[in-house]
């Protein structure tokens, strides 16, 4: 059971009011938020001093792919689990040291990763999981070239995706990844950016095969994510009850309305477009996938926009691979381009937490919350940039009501009882 403390002269950042709470004691215990008050409370716990820096919550990315070792998805599937589960290890402990306490894997992670985390055995963030993705034949997830007659599959794969055709499929996939703990159900309804054989502006899977995505999903009352590029594919899937929406890039105001109408949220992506085209052949990328990218880039800042003024439900996510991945915090700067740094941060906290079910235990500094907390130098809702620069700022990470991180220095640091 991690040590109970209290964090004393704390500027909180009160992600919902979007203002600070000057002063404030807050206590930890059993690695929750105990209380927060103006006074230090009548206990013997050990206290920490940050001198009047912001403490905020630990932020949230709802899109990564901490299996994804190189831009070459092909390529991860041949490799070996140790070997990738290594990569992971890194990956997520870079997440974790760059303020990100929560993330969801979009395809690859699973059961073994996350409870390695649980457990201690790997330092990262807390790390939902759908298993592998589902994707149609010659879709989104079918990492084959049109030469290739043959989808290696098996337990022991580290590939992001798996296969399947027709509904009697769709519902013993997902039955599948449920009965291996998924926190939620990855479907790909549209083409993409890294699979070799489809269009970016294809729709994949019938209505009933993504209603019975969503039906055995709800039915274990873990979400939907599908990934999703023009309006088409986005409506369509809205329509079947998926609760998110992955990416976005190409939608228009029909798709606005649907989301509005089913209460969905939207997760932009938009470093991961930026980063491949800057760098997606030096990390992995086939040359032939680099035309894809021109047709997404662009589009993705005007689709954030519209979805913004629009008061559409907008989540954080990077959906970064292999090398590019350093690049997590980038997503701060790009929105702020459309959006108030308040709204980026409420996109890694609050609106994050709403999306896993997680509302009642992440992404606020309150009394019974997760004790997922930031220490930063600056002031975020300024100058949300004070986030991009963690060696710099980042002066402690607590996950789990214990340090990760503490550089707050010697003669603010102090035991009291």
């Amino acid at each position: 059971m991690n040590e109970p403390m209290i964090i004393s002269n704390a500027r909180v950042l009160d992600v919902d009011a979007g203002t600070y709470l000057d002063n404030r004691f807050v206590e930890i215990s059993n690695g929750r938020i105990a209380s927060i008050g103006d006074s230090r409370p009548r206990t013997d716990a050990r206290e920490f001093n940050v001198g009047g820096r912001t403490l905020m919550p630990g932020l949230c990315d709802a899109h990564v792919h901490v299996t994804a070792v190189t831009a070459d998805l092909g390529a991860v599937n041949r490799m070996s689990p140790f070997y990738v589960a290594q990569h992971a290890r890194k990956i997520m402990e870079d997440m974790l040291m760059r303020g990100f306490t929560t993330v969801r894997d979009a395809g690859g992670a699973d059961f073994g990763l996350a409870r390695a985390v649980d457990e201690g055995l790997i330092k990262g963030p807390r790390l939902l999981f759908c298993g592998h993705s589902l994707s149609q034949t010659g879709g989104h997830g079918d990492i084959r070239g049109p030469g290739d007659m043959h989808f290696n599959e098996c337990l022991c794969c580290a590939g992001l995706s798996a296969i399947c055709d027709g509904v009697a499929e769709m519902r013993k996939a997902c039955r599948e990844e449920i009965r291996k703990g998924a926190n939620q159900i990855k479907i790909m309804v549209s083409g993409g950016v890294a699979s070799p054989t489809d269009r970016i502006d294809s729709t994949q899977f019938a209505f009933e095969e993504i209603q019975a995505a969503v039906q055995e999903a709800h039915a274990a009352n873990i979400p939907v994510m599908a990934h999703a590029y023009t309006a088409k594919a986005i409506n369509r899937a809205l329509m079947c009850g998926v609760d998110s929406i992955e990416h976005g890039n190409l939608l228009d105001m029909s798709a606005i309305r649907h989301f509005k109408q089913y209460d969905a949220f939207l997760v932009p992506t938009l470093i991961t477009y930026r980063a491949l085209a800057e760098e997606g052949v030096a990390s992995g990328l086939p040359q032939k996938m680099v035309p894809k990218i021109s047709e997404v880039v662009d589009a993705g800042i005007n689709a954030l926009r519209m979805a913004h003024e629009a008061g559409v439900k907008i989540v954080y996510g990077t959906d970064l691979l292999g090398s590019m991945h350093r690049r997590q915090l980038e997503e701060f700067v790009i929105r702020s381009a459309v959006q108030a740094p308040i709204d980026i941060i409420r996109s890694a906290t609050t609106t994050a937490a709403a999306l896993f079910r997680m509302q009642e235990q992440i992404g606020r500094v309150a009394p019974g919350y997760m004790a997922d907390l930031l220490v930063v130098d600056g002031d975020p809702i300024s100058d949300v940039q004070v986030l991009t620069r963690p060696e710099e700022n980042l002066r402690a990470i607590i996950k789990d009501g214990a340090f990760v991180k503490n550089t707050v220095s010697s003669s603010e640091l102090r035991s009291s009882i």
